[in-house]
């Protein structure tokens, strides 16, 4: 196979993914539909070429833009028994024919990236740039402008209250407090629960640049929530 068949071939696995993550997560809430799917793309593919332009090492945009589209069609927040759930991914995979190194790569990406292994402190079983380049897109559309839209939309769709001066942010985090649904809580608390903990949890360099940003614009944002929920402002 030429060099320009593989790279049709490739594109051709990306828009059956494209159309893959349009079905499998229509109907969804607007934080975790398609769209952020093709944002967390977009922003993966970015932050590859940014780093490939200051690393001497190679990155496989295939597995990079692959990982970035597919990491959320078995989130656990949107599976029936709460579970992450992989099976479609794997499946689709396999048809498509991908290598089996290549598959093994996507998901050991998909199933290490989330936010929920971090807390727990378990130990990546990726250290790859690309697992660190489609962690740092995926967070990244997590904090600032769209972040914050992200979170409450979220948080009105399972219904959490907006804000209660009460209900304290929780501390030190396990996996399982984390994920659990049975504690009350509230939707400005997850700014302090995890939203402002992304910046420093960034794994690339260009991550860590635009993470600056999105972070000031989050803590700007709720410094003015504040004065205006005390009838200060």
């Amino acid at each position: 196979m030429t060099a320009a068949e593989t790279e049709e071939r490739c594109r051709a696995v990306v828009r059956k993914a494209e159309e893959l993550v349009a079905s499998a997560m229509a109907g969804r809430d607007a934080s975790h539909d398609a769209a952020h799917a093709f944002r967390v793309r977009d922003l993966a593919l970015s932050l590859a070429r940014e780093e490939e332009n200051n690393n001497s090492s190679s990155i496989s945009l295939e597995i990079v833009e692959l990982a970035a589209l597919l990491h959320d069609i078995g989130d656990y927040k949107y599976t029936k028994n709460g579970v992450e759930d992989t099976t479609v991914v794997e499946k689709f995979l396999e048809e498509e024919g991908l290598e089996e190194a290549k598959r093994d790569k996507i998901l050991t990406i998909i199933k290490g990236m989330g936010f929920k292994n971090e807390v727990s402190r378990v130990q990546l079983a990726d250290s790859s740039l690309e697992f660190g380049i489609v962690q740092d897109a995926d967070r990244l559309d997590a904090i600032g402008a769209i972040g914050i839209a992200r979170c409450f939309i979220y948080g009105g769709s399972k219904g959490h209250i907006l804000y209660d001066p009460e209900i304290l942010p929780r501390q030190d985090l396990s996996k399982e407090k984390y994920m659990g649904k049975d504690e009350k809580q509230t939707t400005i608390n997850h700014f302090h629960e995890k939203l402002f903990k992304l910046k420093d949890l960034m794994k690339t360099n260009a991550g860590k640049r635009r993470a600056i940003k999105r972070h000031q614009f989050m803590q700007d944002f709720l410094t003015e929530f504040y004065e205006e929920w005390s009838g200060r402002a």
